[in-house]
């Protein structure tokens, strides 16, 4: 996180001080240009903070989403449940809260089942 200054000076800011700057930034109300100058800042570094602190949102959204719990029903062979489900050879039986069902086979692809899950989420 280094920036040219003056007669070609590098300038490093620690990853604290450039998120200070991004936030300082986002809640001035300025232009790039107006509070790059105001805080000696060239635009591209403010840019490329930008990027990087956009990037680190979009990780930890995608780990939060990706480790959220929740509620599962183990239903045996047995009983009203099992005698609503179609006989299938599948190795497993997801039914989601809005109804759709999801059933995957032995020896699955595991990617596709990422996808097929990440498609039905945006729905």
């Amino acid at each position: 996180m280094s920036e040219l200054i003056g007669l070609g000076v590098r300038r490093r800011r620690s990853r604290a001080e450039a998120e200070r700057l991004v936030r300082e930034f986002e809640q001035s109300g300025l232009k790039r240009q107006s509070f790059c100058a105001q805080h000696g800042l060239s635009v591209a570094a403010l840019d490329k903070y930008r990027r990087r602190r956009r990037s680190l949102e979009q990780r930890q959204t995608q780990l939060q989403s990706a480790s959220r719990i929740v509620p599962v029903e183990l239903v045996n062979g047995t009983g009203p449940a099992a005698a609503s489900r179609v006989e299938s050879r599948s190795g497993l039986h997801v039914e989601l809260a809005n109804g759709r069902r999801i059933e995957v086979g032995h020896g699955f692809d595991a990617s596709t089942l990422e996808r097929l899950v990440a498609v039905l989420e945006k729905a």
